[in-house]
C-alpha cells in the first residue's frame, strides 16, 4: 500500500470499490453547502432590507410555501429517476438565482424582491440538503453509511466554512447582489459532482433501495430476470417512488419520526426568536448593506468553527458518557 493510499484509508474508511463514490459524495456536499453559505448571509441581509418588522411574517410565508412545495416535491420524486431528479431540482434553483440577480440588479421592487429572496433561500436550504441525503441513503447501505457518512459530512462542514469566507472577501468589492453568481457556480459544481457520483456508484455496484433489502429466511429470493434491476444496470432508471404525501404519512405512523419532528420544530421555534433579536440588533447598529452581509457571514464562519471544535472535542464524549438522548438535550439546554 502506497503512502497516499494509507493516508486515504485513515481519513476515509472506504474500500477501494467505495472510494470514488465517497470522494464524489464529499465534493457534492462540499459545493452544495458552500453555495448555501454564500446565500445565507445575503438572505439575512435581505431580511433586514425587506423591513425587520416584517421578519415574523416572512417566517410564516416560509411555512406556507413549504406546505405547498412539499406535495409538489413528493410528486416529482415519485415520477422521475434519481439521475434525472437531482439535476432537475438544482437547475431549477440555479434558474431562480439568475432571476433574482436580474431583479435586484435592475432594482425592480427591491423590498418585495428582498422578502421573496428571504423566503426562497429558507426553502432552498431544506430541499437542497434533503435531496442530498436522500441520494446518500439510496446509494449506501446501512453498514456503509456508518463508515462513510462521517467523512461525507465533513465535506459539508468544510463547505459551510468556505461559503462565509467567500462572502466576507467579496461582499464589499463585488457588492452583495453579485455574490449570487458565486452561489450559482458552486451549485452547478454540485450538479456535476452528483452526476459523477451516479456514475461512480454504478461502476462500483453500490446498492440502491431495491437492492439493500435482504430476503427473509421464510421467503427465498426470487431468481433474477430481465425485469429485475441489477447492480450497475439500467434498472436504476426506475422512478424513485413514493407519493406527494408519503413523507407526512410516515411521520405520523412512526412515534420515532414524530419525536424527531417535534424536537426539530421546538428547536426551530427557539432559534427563530433568537434570530429576530439578532436581526434587530444588526439593523440598528449597521446600515450599510455590504457591511451587514459581511457581518452575517462572519457570524456564520464563527459558528461553523465553534461547531467543528465542539463536534471534535465534546460531542463524542457526551454521547459515550451520557447517551444520545442526553447529548441531544444539550443543545436546547444551552
Amino acid at each position: 500500500m502506497s503512502v497516499v493510499e494509507r493516508g486515504l484509508s485513515r481519513l476515509m474508511p472506504a474500500t477501494p470499490a467505495e472510494r470514488a463514490a465517497a470522494l464524489w459524495s464529499f465534493a457534492y456536499f462540499f459545493t452544495l453547502l458552500a453555495s448555501y453559505y454564500v446565500l445565507r448571509p445575503l438572505r439575512d441581509q435581505m431580511g433586514i432590507a425587506g423591513g425587520v418588522r416584517h421578519l415574523p411574517w416572512l417566517f410564516t410565508a416560509t411555512f406556507v410555501v413549504l406546505l405547498v412545495a412539499q406535495p409538489l416535491y413528493g410528486a416529482l420524486v415519485a415520477r422521475l429517476t434519481r439521475a434525472r431528479f437531482v439535476p432537475v431540482v438544482y437547475h431549477f434553483f440555479v434558474a431562480n438565482l439568475v432571476v433574482f440577480w436580474l431583479l435586484l440588479t435592475l432594482d425592480v421592487a427591491p423590498q418585495a424582491v428582498a422578502r421573496a429572496f428571504f423566503v426562497w433561500v429558507s426553502v432552498f436550504s431544506l430541499f437542497a440538503v434533503a435531496v442530498f441525503w436522500s441520494f446518500m441513503a439510496d446509494i449506501f447501505t446501512s453498514d456503509q453509511s456508518k463508515r462513510l457518512f462521517g467523512f461525507i459530512g465533513a465535506g459539508g462542514t468544510a463547505g459551510s466554512l468556505l461559503g462565509p469566507v467567500i462572502t466576507i472577501a467579496l461582499s464589499v468589492p463585488l457588492g452583495p447582489v453579485n455574490l449570487l453568481w458565486a452561489a450559482v457556480i458552486l451549485l452547478e459544481l454540485a450538479v456535476l459532482c452528483s452526476a459523477r457520483l451516479e456514475r461512480a456508484s454504478k461502476n462500483a455496484g453500490l446498492a440502491t433501495p431495491d437492492r439493500t433489502a435482504q430476503p427473509s429466511v421464510a421467503q427465498p429470493a426470487a431468481a433474477p430476470d430481465k425485469e429485475t434491476p441489477q447492480a450497475g444496470s439500467e434498472g436504476d432508471a426506475a422512478p424513485v417512488g413514493g407519493g406527494a404525501f408519503a413523507g407526512l404519512i410516515e411521520l405520523f405512523r412512526s412515534p420515532y419520526l414524530a419525536g424527531i419532528g417535534a424536537w426539530v420544530s421546538l428547536l426551530s421555534l427557539a432559534a427563530t426568536f433568537l434570530y429576530l433579536q439578532q436581526a434587530n440588533i444588526i439593523a440598528a447598529a449597521i446600515h450599510d448593506r455590504a457591511a451587514q452581509t459581511q457581518l452575517f457571514a462572519s457570524i456564520d464562519l464563527a459558528v461553523g468553527l465553534i461547531t467543528l471544535t465542539t463536534q471534535a472535542l465534546a460531542t463524542g464524549w457526551l454521547i459515550q458518557r451520557f447517551g444520545v438522548a442526553t447529548a441531544a438535550a444539550t443543545l436546547p439546554g444551552v
